[in-house]
């Protein structure tokens, strides 16, 4: 029997995502992790485990993150699948999880979650600033990525994998 793979794909604006996968990726054996920025027509064909991740802003998943759902659908639909977000907003984050990915791929999921996010305001541009202070109410960067939530969701994956 052929080794089970995984592959975390995802993209980021301001790297919040990306230190995400890189949690994800050390509680999981053998995962190969893809910045679909850099990336974007990942080969799934060796993969038997696909996560996907990206950040929501203004509700919304990166575009990146979106085209490669779209199109590789039919492939990832026969796949194991975990579904991950950043998102500063706790009360909001089941409802931006759903929104996130096509309902195809959300209802297959057998992990999914939101991992917490960042404010890092030395990555931001001078509008993105004015308007997470405006709208967060946040004026200095902060961290609130939840370690706990990737445990728990690594470990939803290893018992499939």
């Amino acid at each position: 029997m052929k080794p089970k793979n995984t592959l975390i794909t995802y993209a980021t604006k301001h790297d919040s995502t990306k230190k995400c996968a890189e949690k994800l990726a050390e509680k999981l054996d053998k995962a190969t992790i893809v910045n679909l920025k850099d990336e974007p027509n990942p080969d799934l064909s060796s993969y038997d485990t696909i996560i996907i991740g990206g950040p929501i802003y203004a509700g919304q998943m990166q575009k990146e993150v979106n085209t490669f759902c779209k199109n590789n659908l039919l492939q990832l639909k026969q796949k194991t699948i975990g579904l991950f977000i950043c998102c500063m907003n706790d009360d909001q984050a089941e409802l931006q999880l759903k929104k996130a990915f096509p309902e195809e791929l959300y209802s297959l999921a057998i992990a999914k979650d939101s991992f917490g996010g960042e404010f890092n305001f030395e990555k931001m541009n001078f509008f993105e600033k004015i308007i997470t202070r405006m709208i967060a109410k946040q004026k200095n960067s902060i961290s609130k990525i939840h370690e706990d939530r990737i445990l728990k969701f690594s470990n939803t994956i290893k018992k499939t994998i």
